[in-house]
């Protein structure tokens, strides 16, 4: 960045941005993530995980696959943001990547559930602290997040009901986040949260002037 002084040019400088995601499912936070993603805004965090690769998915690219040893190895010398066991898999966000992508200057994304947040926002790591901006993708309604949900069609019934039990209870913690986009079309949510972003990047406590 350049700002221009009585003819003279100064360049700030700034620690990069973790950007954490989370929504309630069906929302569309994954959507909108794959879009972000895709862009040279940022460097999107690949989680790391002890399932089995399924057909398709690629080593570094969707996750990196670790047996449960390594895993809980790491576990215990603390090289996770943000773990969980889900259907006795574990799932994790490895910690040094991030912290070396935002010690560079490189904002980093994150897609990751409310549990998950909630861990990030616990992390006493200064970097992290100083760097953390969670964002919430709130449904405009609850009925419309069951039109989205029903509209996937791969789910059965009680699997759509026990998602909406769940979403229900996620979408009260949504002022635990610094901010709340209102869901409506892709486009709209990613013009949102493009404008947050620049934001951030331009907060006067994110800048050293060189």
């Amino acid at each position: 960045m350049i700002a221009t002084t009585n003819n003279q040019k100064h360049q700030f400088q700034r620690q990069g941005i973790l950007f954490v995601v989370s929504a309630a499912s069906g929302t569309g936070k994954s959507t909108l993530c794959d879009n972000l993603r895709h862009s040279d805004d940022f460097i999107y965090s690949v989680s790391c995980t002890t399932r089995a690769p399924r057909p398709g998915e690629i080593e570094g690219e969707d996750y990196h696959f670790l047996g449960k040893e390594e895993f809980e190895r790491r576990i215990q010398v603390g090289g996770f943001l943000e773990y969980a066991k889900v259907h006795d898999h574990y799932y994790g966000t490895p910690k040094q990547p991030v912290i070396e992508a935002l010690q560079n200057g490189t904002d980093v994304l994150l897609d990751i559930d409310i549990q998950g947040a909630q861990q990030i926002r616990g992390c006493i790591d200064p970097i992290i602290q100083g760097s953390l901006v969670d964002v919430f993708i709130m449904p405009p309604t609850f009925e419309e997040l069951e039109r989205r949900l029903r509209k996937r069609g791969t789910e059965t019934e009680e699997q759509i009901q026990k998602r909406l039990a769940t979403g229900r209870e996620e979408m009260k913690l949504w002022k635990s986040y610094r901010y709340t986009i209102l869901s409506g079309s892709m486009e709209e949510d990613l013009t949102k949260f493009r404008a947050l972003m620049r934001a951030e990047r331009y907060l006067s406590s994110r800048l050293t002037l060189l």
